[in-house]
């Protein structure tokens, strides 16, 4: 075996070549030295893609799309048109293909979850149902166990000063909410 010598003068057994051994990805901070090269955009583009198919994947298994989860949880806040609610899910929303919270809105009406009501001055109101405040109360906790499920491991805070470094970046680069 060949040996070699340290500055000190001991003998120094030379790394084996590992080139195919597997990568032992046992910690986070492992993790971040392996994809020390990926910038943020790689990150932000990934961890989207990977949220909305799992929140696709679970709302399906209720009967819900991801969209229609966000209207109801708007309108527990109270009734609200479709202007308003429009404006809420805008950055979620398909433009390309005229997707308006309407095309969602249709199936919770539909389904009595969501009612329509118009309050004399023409402005059509959407509100939920009792039985779609009851859903909805069902779906809160599917929500949190898949919120918490996507933060598991992280320290704590992370997920308070990963949104507020969101925040700030999204307004330094010109966002205004």
């Amino acid at each position: 075996m060949d040996r070699r010598r340290s500055e000190d003068g001991g003998e120094v057994t030379p790394p084996t070549d590992d080139t195919h051994a597997p990568l032992d990805l046992g910690s986070v901070d492992d993790d971040l030295a392996v994809d020390r090269g990926r910038p943020i955009g790689f990150w932000l583009k990934l961890v989207d893609g990977l949220i909305d198919r799992r929140f696709d994947e679970v709302l399906d298994e209720h009967g819900v799309t991801r969209r229609q989860w966000q209207l109801l949880n708007l309108l527990e806040r109270g009734p609200a048109t479709r202007t308003a609610l429009d404006g809420a899910v805008a950055p979620f929303l398909d433009p390309a293909t005229g997707e308006s919270s309407s095309d969602h809105l249709a199936e919770l009406v539909e389904s009595g979850w969501v009612d329509l009501a118009t309050d004399g001055v023409g402005d059509d109101r959407y509100a939920l149902t009792e039985r779609g405040s009851l859903a909805h109360r069902k779906l809160v906790g599917v929500v949190e166990g898949l919120r918490d499920e996507t933060v598991r491991g992280a320290e704590p805070g992370a997920y308070a000063t990963t949104v507020r470094f969101l925040r700030t970046a999204a307004l330094n680069l010109g966002w205004r909410p």
